[in-house]
Formats: C-alpha cells, sequence, structure tokens
C-alpha cells in the first residue's frame, strides 16, 4: 500500500513539475540553460543524498522517491524529467518543445493513475500496466498537447509518445526512463507532421 501511495503522489507531483515547468517557460522565467543548471544541481544533490540525509532534500525523497532509488539514485525520476527537458529545448523551438513537456506531464501522470485505479486489461506489451490507463493517458497528452499545437500534432504527438512509453526500451541491462524518451518522441511527432502536412 506505501509504494502504491509513492506512486500516486509521484505522479501528481509530474503532472505539477511539467505544468510549472512549461508555464515558467511560456513566460520567459526560464530558458534552456535554466534547465541545465538545474539538471546539475539535481545531480549534485543525488550524489550527496546517497550518503548525507540533507533536511528539505530528505523529507522529499522519502516522500516521493522510489525505494529502490533511494540509496542508488536519489531523484533519478526527477533528473531524467529534467534531461527530457532540457534535451527537447535544446533541439527544437519553444512552440514544440512546451506542448511535448505537457504530453510528458499530461500522459505518464494519468495515464498512470487512471491504470492504477480502473486497470482492467493488461497492456499487450509491459505487465505492471493497463490498457486503460493507456488510453486515458493518450487522451490527457492529446489535451496537453492540444493547448499550443493544432489537433493532428497534439494526435501524433500523444499517440506516438504513449506508444514508446508502453515498450520498455533498453540499453543493455539497462531501462531507458520514459521520461527522457516520452518528450523527444512527442517533440520528433509535432515536428513530423508539421514538415509532411
Amino acid at each position: 500500500m506505501e509504494k502504491r501511495n509513492i506512486e500516486i503522489k509521484r505522479k501528481f507531483l509530474h503532472l505539477f513539475l511539467g505544468i510549472i515547468l512549461v508555464a515558467l517557460l511560456m513566460f520567459g522565467f526560464v530558458g534552456k540553460i535554466h534547465v541545465f543548471f538545474m539538471i546539475i544541481i539535481t545531480v549534485i544533490i543525488s550524489f550527496l543524498s546517497k550518503k548525507h540525509k540533507i533536511p528539505v532534500v530528505y523529507w522529499f525523497l522519502k516522500n516521493f522517491e522510489r525505494e529502490e532509488n533511494l540509496k542508488k539514485f536519489p531523484a533519478k525520476g526527477f533528473i531524467f524529467y529534467l534531461i527530457g527537458a532540457f534535451l527537447v529545448l535544446l533541439f527544437f523551438p519553444l512552440d514544440i518543445a512546451m506542448p511535448a513537456i505537457l504530453v510528458l506531464a499530461f500522459a505518464d501522470s494519468i495515464g498512470h493513475l487512471f491504470g492504477i485505479k480502473f486497470g482492467k486489461i493488461p497492456h499487450p506489451f509491459v505487465s505492471t500496466k493497463f490498457l486503460e490507463g493507456w488510453i486515458a493517458g493518450f487522451i490527457a497528452g492529446f489535451i496537453g498537447a492540444f493547448i499550443f499545437v493544432p489537433w493532428p500534432q497534439a494526435l501524433a504527438a500523444s499517440f506516438f509518445a504513449m506508444l514508446v512509453e508502453g515498450i520498455e526500451i533498453k540499453i543493455g541491462a539497462d531501462e531507458i526512463d520514459d521520461n527522457l524518451i516520452i518528450p523527444l518522441v512527442a517533440a520528433i511527432a509535432i515536428w513530423g507532421v508539421r514538415v509532411l502536412f
């Protein structure tokens, strides 16, 4: 039960982080250089957290981090979230990067939360996920992207992002974090629709 509660809290934080990050980008309060430095600072804090209980950081980790990451790689999800956001900001214009970040925030969070609560049909590719969650994530990702881009681009971004979210992609024995893959795939899909149509 505790593990499930942490996952629910993580996904709400995940959603909130994406909305805040996009709002800060949209109003020009932060840019890719700021996100880059956030990554560096978070990596340093993660490294220090392996050996020390930094007061506020420790509370966040205890309440939002998966137990398996607490000792090995504290704040792993947050770091990969920022790296995914940074990569789309680095390689794509802001009008593609922002909807791609919202696809990550909405699709991954809502899909997971919906799957936990209402999931009955197992996902065909990932045994820990449900088809109902995939559908909810697809719809949520579409809505998130549609705030910034026309519906065909939003549809492609959400569909392809959720497609890769449902596949475990590995390099060697390590699975690539979906916080890294989802925004990149969403951005490529938006760009691809723009180029083709």
